[in-house]
């Protein structure tokens, strides 16, 4: 910073593609500072270097930056400053000239560098008292061994698994291009491209995307890809490739992504993109290409987050393959911890992870498995040790969070389970949580309405016993893509998007216990049409995961006689659902965990 005259550096936890779940390459937050939470940003002045993240992930990094120099700093919290106010508001208050805040263009988004610019021209609206650099890859220089840009085989989806070909999408797109008077649009999220394009690969660990650019026009599709497989493919990349190209889909190479874009910008003229994905640098380049450029939200988002009939058929056998796996690992661990075997958190997320990789189609799992005992599992988002993992005991609440990634679908499952005496306030704390789970997963609501208004369902409950918790309610969860996708969502901010029918998302209440324990009770939900009337059109909710509820830890007096009954009808729709597929042992064993209370 010295040496380049930058008063200071700003780092998002994120890739050129707004990832959630970056790959290795781009982990520049947790090389820096030892943070490994998903959710963190980093700024760097002269005299002070902050981690900014969420209420799930503050006691992780309480524990991990003593030391390292880095200061946590609070978001989604009242009175959080985020990282732009900062800077102008507290890091350089009154500064003599402008403020030099350099970024990697590649990994910021064209929001955030423009929310640092506003909040300095807030202050001084006549003369904006900052200087954005953009340094692409700027950490290179410090991170040595730094992994490359990954590479994977690409495989593409037929209608069959999809239930909509690539064209269909092509056109749909095209359509919206014509509609607000551009001539192209450059799509940059990598799960907006995979299902556009009908293609998934493994660039990313968890997520089924492939390292690439789309840019479509009203008579071409060019899809800039990183694969070395160009010059030497494997069996299925070049297949896959042969498929596209039939299709109309122009395959160039992911670094030609600028001198695609000089290519077309004449004959397109103005160019659509998203600024929550379009990272800076490749905006700067935009510019220069002479095009025109129009941002605004990219409508991908919401058209693939209501399934068709063909994804909610796939994402229902998903669940049922994957809700046989569930029920043999929680067969198989209390049998192990009856017999006094010593099972630890990672002994578990392995021996789940071996049910799972037995089922058909399964393409590994949707996230790193939160296999979490005791006070472990007070953390929202627990990383289990590979090694030295805490030993699982025959008492109190374990709480495991997982998913899989088949070819048909994507699950996500919480489950908290107790393995033998809980205490009271244990008890206390399972049961309420439980109820805010069946709270929303009963909730009838009017057609138009967002998460953000039925979020209270879910906490009810936790609120009237003065708990609360600090993730949110529920996420939308793509077909064999990403686990976490909106633009629906529940929980306390607003968010004015409306459910649809067919969009899918989880319903997971929790209640955490610095020291103690933790619980969160998790399923995915189809959101389904429940038919007009006088009133309007109305909404409700199916269950998707099949897995039992253990009611050996509830307090029955906490709940109503309609939640007894939601529990009781839904223990039975997973023991009739699963027998069929259990193996005789499992099935005797989940005939007596469903049995109504």
């Amino acid at each position: 910073m010295e040496e380049k005259g930058w008063d200071a550096v700003v780092l998002t936890g994120s890739d050129p593609h707004a990832s959630e779940y970056p790959a290795a390459r781009w982990k520049q937050v947790e090389w820096l500072t030892g943070f490994s939470g998903e959710c963190g940003d980093v700024a760097v002045t002269r005299d002070h270097a902050g981690l900014w993240t969420d209420t799930r992930y503050f006691i992780q990094a309480s524990k991990v930056l003593p030391g390292t120099g880095f200061v946590l700093h609070k978001t989604r919290v009242p009175g959080a400053v985020l990282i732009p106010e900062w800077l102008s508001h507290e890091a350089f208050p009154e500064p003599s000239g402008k403020v030099v805040v350099a970024v990697d263009g590649l990994s910021e988004s064209m929001n955030f560098v423009e929310s640092v610019r506003k909040a300095f021209s807030i202050r001084n609206p006549d003369d904006g008292e900052v200087k954005i650099v953009n340094v692409p890859d700027l950490m290179d220089r410090l991170w040595t061994d730094r992994p490359g840009i990954p590479e994977s085989p690409i495989l593409t989806l037929g209608e069959d698994l999809t239930g909509e070909s690539r064209a269909s999408k092509l056109s749909w797109l095209r359509n919206f291009i014509s509609g607000n008077g551009c001539g192209a649009i450059l799509v940059t999220a990598l799960d907006e491209i995979a299902w556009l394009l009908n293609v998934r690969g493994s660039d990313i660990l968890y997520n089924p995307y492939v390292m690439s650019y789309l840019i479509l026009t009203m008579d071409k599709a060019i899809w800039c890809v990183k694969k070395n497989s160009f010059r030497r493919p494997d069996e299925e990349t070049r297949d896959s490739f042969m498929e596209l190209k039939a299709d109309g889909i122009e395959v160039r190479e992911y670094d030609d992504i600028e001198l695609v874009l000089m290519e077309i910008a004449e004959e397109a003229g103005r160019i659509y993109a998203d600024p929550a994905t379009l990272n800076y640098a490749l905006h700067l380049a935009m510019d220069s290409s002479g095009a025109e450029i129009l941002l605004g939200p990219s409508p991908v988002p919401l058209r693939k987050a209501v399934k068709n009939e063909v994804e909610i058929e796939g994402m229902k056998e998903a669940h049922l393959q994957d809700g046989a796996a569930m029920e043999r690992f929680f067969y198989w661990l209390e049998r192990q911890l009856d017999a006094g075997s010593a099972i630890t958190e990672r002994d578990a997320a392995d021996k789940l992870g071996e049910f799972r990789s037995m089922i058909d189609g399964y393409m590994g799992d949707s996230f790193e498995t939160i296999s979490a005992y005791g006070q472990g599992a007070a953390l929202p988002h627990y990383v289990t040790p590979k090694e030295d993992a805490p030993l699982l005991d025959s008492r109190g609440l374990y709480l495991c969070d997982s998913g899989g990634q088949y070819m048909y679908g994507t699950t996500d499952i919480t489950r908290t389970v107790p393995l033998g005496r809980c205490t009271a306030l244990e008890k206390e704390d399972y049961t309420l949580v439980l109820k805010g789970h069946i709270g929303l997963a009963r909730v009838v609501f009017p057609y138009g309405t967002s998460g953000s208004q039925i979020d209270l369902a879910a906490r009810a409950p936790l609120w009237e016993h003065k708990r609360d918790f600090g993730h949110g309610t529920g996420h939308g969860v793509g077909f064999f893509l990403g686990v976490h996708e909106g633009p629906q969502e529940i929980r306390h901010d607003h968010n004015s998007v409306p459910f649809e029918a067919g969009m899918i998302t989880s319903d997971e209440p929790g209640i955490y216990r610095e020291g103690l324990h933790g619980v969160r009770h998790e399923n995915l939900l189809l959101c389904k049409d429940l038919g007009t009337n006088d009133f309007g059109r109305w909404l409700g909710f199916e269950p998707l995961t099949l897995c039992h509820f253990d009611t050996s830890a509830l307090l029955p007096e906490l709940l109503s006689s309609e939640e007894r009954e939601w529990l009781n009808s839904y223990n039975t729709l997973v023991y009739d659902s699963l027998a069929p597929i259990l193996p005789e042992a499992v099935k005797v064993w989940l005939k007596v965990k469903t049995k109504s209370i």
